[in-house]
């Protein structure tokens, strides 16, 4: 981490936990913590795996990354 008051560190993972907040955790009612822990796993496997992205050309990240393989 970086001296206080540099937040160019946190910036990547802040804006994940909020992109989250919003598509997950907000519209969903939890019965306890595993049953949270459980849906936090399956929302990151979907983020890296399905989600689409403007930023990567419209496509999911494994097809962005698939674009650059030989």
């Amino acid at each position: 981490m970086s001296r206080k008051g540099n937040c160019l560190d946190n910036s990547p993972i802040e804006n994940f936990f909020s992109i989250l907040k919003n598509e997950m955790y907000h519209r969903t009612d939890f019965d306890d913590t595993n049953h949270l822990r459980n849906e936090i796993i399956n929302y990151i496997q979907y983020y890296n795996t399905e989600r689409i992205s403007l930023k990567l050309k419209g496509m999911t990240p494994s097809e962005y990354l698939k674009s650059f393989q030989y």
